[in-house]
């Protein structure tokens, strides 16, 4: 049977089960015969009730920063230990490393220790920028036909719905990546330049500080608007610009590239 969204991939897992703060959210996947139970990074008990009787464990990584989240990171690596899993997999970012200019790239880098550290084989998803970081970065100048943004560097930027499908490919043939995978990323690494090309605006350049001080001044945490700018420092390095066949082999199919992705952007 030929699978073509990740969705039918764990559907069609055998004994597949899934778990999240919000069970109802999966309705779709339980109605087509996976098993879902509640779990949160915070409630051991409850993830180890998740847990149970699971080979593999999937690990979405938080979307807490710093100490805190790789502490909810822990926290589910060692319950799944607990748990008796073969394998642990774990959602973490290209560019991955404990000197990144990107905080949540040096959060995954702690993970990955603490995962190197469990004595379970782990695979750890090495995926490419969520594209759709990209639209909300850029989304009110595309709207106005002017993005101001920091300037920035090549950025392999990667549809959600393709690096989800790529990972029910991995779960469904455990083993085949042992510790960190290659990059999984589109076929292109674009500059916001590139982007507001492709949309027919114009894309103009904000001082990093600036870019800093209006994010606060609309109300985003000091320490938010740090992470935020972190992205193009990290850019800048040419931290996210590699490009690697892998998910492309993973899912059958060239991944979907910003152009469709700006198509499908709501008017």
């Amino acid at each position: 049977m030929l699978f073509r969204t990740a969705e039918d991939r764990l559907a069609g897992k055998a004994r597949a089960q899934g778990a999240g703060r919000g069970p109802k959210k999966a309705q779709a996947l339980a109605d087509r015969g996976v098993r879902v139970r509640q779990g949160g990074f915070t409630d051991p008990d409850g993830l180890a009730h998740a847990f149970e009787g699971a080979t593999q464990v999937l690990i979405v990584s938080v979307d807490r920063l710093g100490e805190e989240g790789v502490r909810r990171h822990r926290t589910a690596i060692d319950v799944a230990v607990a748990a008796g899993v073969r394998r642990i997999l774990y959602t973490a970012h290209m560019g991955t490393s404990s000197t990144s200019r990107f905080q949540a790239c040096r959060d995954h880098a702690a993970t990955e220790e603490a995962l190197r550290a469990s004595g379970v084989p782990y695979t750890s998803l090495r995926n490419g920028f969520h594209a759709a970081s990209a639209l909300q970065f850029a989304g009110h100048g595309l709207a106005t036909g002017e993005p101001a943004l920091p300037a920035d560097g090549p950025v392999c930027w990667t549809a959600h719905d393709d690096l989800a499908e790529a990972a029910a490919v991995i779960l469904a043939d455990e083993g085949r990546f042992e510790g960190p995978t290659p990059p999984l990323t589109g076929a292109q690494a674009l500059t916001f330049a590139d982007i507001a090309d492709l949309a027919g605006a114009t894309r103009t350049t904000a001082l990093d500080d600036t870019f800093r001080g209006q994010l606060v001044a609309d109300g985003v945490p000091e320490d938010t608007a740090d992470h935020l700018l972190g992205v193009f420092l990290a850019a800048r390095e040419g931290e996210f610009a590699t490009v690697d066949p892998t998910l492309a082999d993973l899912i059958g199919r060239e991944p979907l590239g910003m152009r469709e992705l700006l198509s499908e952007r709501p008017a």
